[in-house]
């Protein structure tokens, strides 16, 4: 690989890397707002359930990272 295309490559990830986790972070402080016990109503069991998933999803993506893979999750609330 080239020094140009790898510094095209760092380039993309960076831009990607910024809008994505910033994207996260946005939905994120969103979640944490369903915390506002004067507007919504949830059970112990529902945070449970949310923290679960966000945490087996960011453990999933880790993973990549260090080059591993992990069946993905996907989330409902009954």
């Amino acid at each position: 690989m080239t020094d140009d295309r790898r510094e095209e490559d760092r380039k993309n990830f960076v831009r990607l890397a910024n809008r994505r986790v910033n994207n996260v972070l946005k939905y994120i402080r969103l979640v944490g707002n369903l915390s506002n016990t004067s507007n919504y109503f949830y059970m112990e069991e529902d945070v449970q359930k949310i923290f679960s998933v966000l945490q087996a999803e960011l453990d999933d993506c880790r993973q990549k990272f260090d080059k591993k893979k992990k069946e993905k999750t996907s989330f409902t609330l009954e």
